[in-house]
């Protein structure tokens, strides 16, 4: 998000991104990556001096975009990651370090937040051959998924309000052994003072999605969304667009059983399904 709203102040007074790498002394490359939102800026001082280029003056919208940078240097980048992320991912996991709260659906498999190691080890392994994969990528991608898990356990981290089908939780996926750690860790989630887990049951006559989606919000900017394919990474900024999404995940949130009820219908499909 900080990248983008870098983009639109330098648009907005008609330079381009080579006059002012040249102009700071930035690297051409640098700035593009920025903006596109694949690596953050590594010093705050390179900002200030955007900031001071693009004429913003103004105490708290510097204090706000500062407190950004800020936020995205204190947390890993992901940046290692390139070479095995779909193209838009890279300024996904830019905006999702960023965002203060986060509202996932999944109708198929379990929101990459609330992989289990073991889950996620086991579905990449199941496309590696089909993909054309090596073990490298997929255990690449694997460490990648456990990383961005700590955004759950920050102290400043956003809050996660997570909705699932039943489907996704009863299509096994490695072994019945994999699937009770499955459980077993979004039971665990499910006790952290800022994570929301709801199932949808399958025999509850509601609205359900046809996609998988993320909506993040952010403090005093614009929310976006996410859908994601094994190719790419799509983004929705247009506020019509979001309220879209915004209205499919309240209207299942309202839907589903609560949150507390979570664990209750967790163990009733373990017992049934993989014991």
């Amino acid at each position: 998000m900080l990248g983008k709203e870098l983009r639109e102040l330098r648009e907005h007074l008609g330079l381009t991104a080579e006059s002012v790498s040249l102009e700071l002394g930035f690297s051409r490359s640098k700035l593009s990556r920025v903006e596109s939102g694949d690596i953050p800026l590594p010093k705050l001082k390179d900002l200030e001096q955007l900031l001071d280029r693009y004429g913003v003056t103004d105490p708290a919208h510097r204090d706000t975009l500062l407190q950004m940078q800020r936020d995205s240097l204190s947390r890993e980048p992901f940046t290692s990651y390139s070479p095995i992320l779909p193209s838009g991912l890279p300024m996904y996991l830019g905006l999702e370090r960023e965002a203060v709260r986060i509202r996932g659906y999944e109708n198929h498999v379990v929101h990459g937040l609330l992989q289990a190691e073991p889950y996620a080890l086991a579905l990449a392994g199941s496309a590696k051959l089909v993909e054309e994969r090596t073990t490298d990528f997929v255990e690449q991608g694997v460490r990648l998924r456990m990383d961005r898990k700590a955004l759950l356990t920050h102290p400043d981290g956003p809050e996660v309000h997570i909705i699932l089908t039943a489907n996704t939780l009863r299509t096994m996926i490695g072994s019945p052994e994999v699937m009770r750690a499955q459980y077993d860790e979004i039971l665990r989630l499910c006790q952290l003072d800022k994570v929301e887990v709801q199932i949808i049951p399958e025999d509850l006559a509601t609205y359900r999605s046809g996609f998988n989606f993320t909506v993040l919000d952010f403090n005093g900017l614009g929310s976006v969304t996410q859908s994601d394919s094994a190719k790419a990474t799509t983004m929705w900024s247009k506020p019509s667009d979001v309220a879209q999404f915004q209205r499919q995940f309240d209207a299942m949130a309202k839907a589903a059983p609560g949150p507390s009820q979570t664990p209750q219908i967790l163990t009733e499909l373990a017992e049934k399904l993989w014991t």
